[in-house]
């Protein structure tokens, strides 16, 4: 009766690993795959790289979730889509082309709003996503940023 109890534990130990290990390497991917695009489009829009980089991981769960997948959608950002004729699935959110497309259009969505006059050019990440968070972007401004600080932080980007 132990050993059944005990081989049960081992087995649960070595799942948790396995799937602790395939989310890392995804969080990896992610970045090293992103972060590039975030660079340069730091460069043009005038917004922090790991801001860009780290409100989509937040809001695309590293890439994995349906409205990235299905919609290249990775901040969440709600639109017109095709997915009740295409899947037949009702989604309030925006479909893009590609990957680049959603990235491009969240840094325009960002400059076109009153507060990013105020903010470029500032280096404060925690400034950045306070402001974009206090602005309607998310429900729970402080607890969304304190997520992807702690994000930014394990990833070593900041």
């Amino acid at each position: 009766m132990m050993k059944i109890k005990r081989n049960k534990y081992i087995i649960l130990f070595f799942t948790l690993f396995f799937v602790i290990s395939i989310a890392e390497g995804q969080s990896k991917e992610y970045v090293a795959k992103y972060k590039p695009l975030c660079d340069s489009l730091s460069v043009q829009y005038g917004i922090p790289s790991v801001v860009i980089l780290g409100i989509s991981i937040e809001e695309s769960g590293y890439g994995t979730s349906k409205v990235c997948r299905l919609l290249n959608n990775h901040f969440g950002i709600v639109g017109k889509n095709n997915l009740r004729q295409t899947h037949n699935i009702k989604s309030r959110y925006k479909y893009y082309l590609n990957d680049t497309a959603s990235f491009i259009h969240f840094c325009n969505y960002v400059t076109a709003r009153k507060y990013y006059q105020k903010l470029k050019g500032t280096t404060n990440i925690r400034k950045w996503l306070i402001t974009i968070g206090r602005s309607g972007y998310c429900k729970n401004p402080k607890r969304w940023t304190a997520v992807i600080m702690k994000m930014l932080h394990r990833h070593k980007l900041i």
